[in-house]
């Protein structure tokens, strides 16, 4: 009987795989924000460090990447407010620099590449959190400017 439940169970399970890990993830996010809010740290990179999410290193050499990011979360609605306007402060200090404009044109495809050699692609993402790395790329490209 016990076997037959486990195969019942997982025939449940595969039928509602994306939902029921949908609710999965959101849960340890929820988990992980809040662990990061009472530890008084960054939430948003902490709760994404807690999911198993390195973030990329935004700094300097990475300008063309960030502007690039933020062009495509307003793009797809994950950011409003002034991210346009950053981004536009940061495509001033970069133009006539091709590989900052590269890393431009590859951030604005949702391919966020760091400083440290890290790359995160924004596209397999779940939409909340794409909004907070979308959040994480704001907030560090706004000490850029």
């Amino acid at each position: 009987m016990h076997a037959r439940s486990t195969l019942i169970a997982l025939a449940l399970l595969a039928a509602g795989a994306s939902a029921q890990a949908n609710d999965l993830l959101d849960q340890l996010k929820e988990k992980a924000g809040a662990a990061a809010s009472s530890q008084g740290g960054n939430s948003t990179s902490s709760a994404l460090g807690n999911l198993g999410f390195k973030m990329p290193a935004i700094g300097s050499s990475t300008i063309g990447s960030a502007a690039g990011v933020l062009q495509y979360c307003v793009k797809n609605n994950y950011l409003g407010g002034d991210a346009a306007s950053v981004k536009d402060k940061l495509l001033a200090k970069i133009t006539g620099q091709k590989q900052q404009e590269k890393n431009f044109e590859s951030g604005a495809k949702g391919l966020l590449k760091g400083g440290d050699g890290k790359t995160l692609n924004m596209k397999i993402l779940s939409s909340k959190v794409k909004e907070k790395a979308c959040d994480y790329v704001l907030k560090n490209a706004t000490s850029l400017i």
